[in-house]
């Protein structure tokens, strides 16, 4: 049974929420989830539990309980969302609905490109 673990102080380690969760039961795995950008924790994991039994009295002996300071938020696990896969944003930064334009800065005078139909006049 996979366990949804929330509220977690941002410092908590697997080690930490494997000794938590083992006096419950045998712990198959802990999944902290961290930022991508910060390497930081998010303040949640997922914790999956040898048997359904283990789970369900982990839920209803741990739910709401002080962890470091902290009162954790535990349910069991919800199914990931059908989400469509992820276009490849390549290295678009933040540049937002710009596209692959870049940032011009002020467009003032452009001068002529030579594909408007110019024509100097004589």
């Amino acid at each position: 049974m996979k366990l949804y673990v929330g509220n977690l102080p941002f410092k908590t380690t697997e080690t930490a929420i494997r000794e938590l969760f083992e006096v419950h039961g045998p712990v198959q795995e802990v999944a902290i989830v961290m930022d991508r950008e910060s390497g930081r924790s998010r303040g949640f994991a997922f914790v999956t539990m040898g048997n359904p039994e283990a789970g369900e009295t982990a839920v209803r002996e741990l739910n709401g309980k002080p962890f470091d300071g902290r009162n954790l938020i535990i349910n069991e696990a919800r199914a990931r969302e059908d989400r469509p896969p992820r276009q490849d944003r390549g290295d678009r930064g933040d540049r937002g609905d710009r596209g692959d334009r870049g940032d011009r800065g002020d467009r003032g005078d452009r001068g002529d490109r030579g594909d408007r139909g110019f024509r100097p006049r004589r």
